[in-house]
This record gives structure tokens, C-alpha cells and sequence, in this order.
């Protein structure tokens, strides 16, 4: 595979990702501008709530295609190796939260991130930022915080089980594209549930 045709992969994954199905559904089909609602992003969990569950859902499904295709095209189409299908994944990840068709104001990226992990050969990371996103949306209230927290997790774990540069270095990007978008909303805190706000009780007694 030659620079040239992996370049354009990437460029094409970009522009996949920054295709705003998530906006085009709400005025579709509820004629609403969903950056109106919660907190002015362009993604599916805005679609939920202009009012529309069965429109969250195909929101949801398309946003999350995204990162399914440009990862499956990378290795069932190009058979690329896993640097080069992260990348590309990365490539759409980028698009959706940083969309030239938004003025380059995109969304959270949360969807089309899942929709990465879950096509990606290696399924450890899947599992690991699962388990970890879990165990935030028991602990933690703020949304923001448990999509940060969840991924930071994954890193963790990649971090101390199975060191690899590459899954290192993506997870470490999706990082850093959820703090940026989300950092309006991380400035408030994490916002515990009672679970564990009884746990830090017994902790400090």
C-alpha cells in the first residue's frame, strides 16, 4: 500500500466523519435545530433531546457507521496494519468533532468512537473502555465526565497489561479530542452518585 492511497484514506475518513448526520436527522425529521437543546452540540444525544427517540436511534446508527466503515474499508478492503487502521479510524474521529461543514465546531465524537473500537480487529480496547464507561455512568453524573473517564480508563489498562505504542498513542488522541469538546462541562466536576458518595464516607471515617 502505497503513501499516496493511505493519505487519501485518511483524508477520506475525515470528511466521512465530518458529515453531521446527527444535525441533518434533526431538521429532517424534527425540523429542529438540535444545537438549540442541552448543551448546543451538534451530536445524537442532542437529537434525544429535541424530542425525537427513534430519531436518537438512527442518529446514534449513523454517526457510529461512520467509524465502522473507515475501519473495515482499512482492513478487509486495503488490509492495512493496526497503526495505519488506527489512524484512519483517528482520521474520522477528528472530522466529527472539528467538521469544516460546522465551521469546524463539531460534536463530542462519543459515537463514531465506538463505532471505531467496535469494527477494529483488536477488541481488547473495546472491552477495556466498555468496562471502564460502565463503571462511570454507576459512579459518575455528569455525562461529560463519563465518557472521560471511561476512555481514560481503557488507557489505563492498555497502559499496564499490554503496552503498544500505537493503541497508546490513539487512545491518548481520543483523550484529548473529549477534553477539548467536553471542557466547558468538566470545569463543573464529575458530580458523584450516591454509591460512591457513601464509599468516600466510610473512606474518610
Amino acid at each position: 500500500m502505497d503513501v499516496i492511497t493511505i493519505l487519501l484514506l485518511g483524508i477520506g475518513a475525515f470528511f466521512l466523519g465530518a458529515c453531521p448526520f446527527s444535525l441533518w436527522v434533526g431538521r429532517w425529521f424534527l425540523h429542529k435545530d438540535i444545537r438549540q437543546y442541552g448543551d448546543a452540540n451538534p451530536g445524537a444525544w442532542n437529537v434525544m433531546r429535541a424530542g425525537g427517540r427513534k430519531s436518537f436511534g438512527l442518529a446514534m446508527i449513523l454517526d457510529g457507521a461512520k467509524g465502522i466503515l473507515v475501519v473495515l474499508l482499512a482492513d478487509l478492503v486495503f488490509n492495512l496494519s493496526l497503526p495505519v487502521i488506527l489512524s484512519v479510524g483517528f482520521c474520522a474521529i477528528l472530522g466529527h468533532a472539528f467538521s469544516p461543514f460546522l465551521r469546524f465546531r463539531g460534536g463530542k465524537a462519543v459515537a463514531v468512537t465506538l463505532g471505531v473500537l467496535v469494527a477494529l480487529p483488536d477488541r481488547e480496547m473495546f472491552f477495556a473502555v466498555l468496562a471502564c464507561t460502565v463503571l462511570s455512568v454507576l459512579l459518575v453524573e455528569a455525562h461529560a465526565w463519563v465518557v472521560v473517564l471511561g476512555v481514560a480508563g481503557g488507557l489505563a489498562f492498555i497502559t499496564f497489561t499490554d503496552f503498544d505504542l500505537a493503541r497508546l498513542v490513539f487512545l491518548v488522541g481520543v483523550l484529548s479530542v473529549y477534553i477539548y469538546r467536553c471542557f466547558p462541562e468538566l470545569k463543573t466536576g464529575p458530580g458523584y452518585k450516591g454509591v460512591l458518595v457513601h464509599l468516600i464516607q466510610a473512606v474518610r471515617r
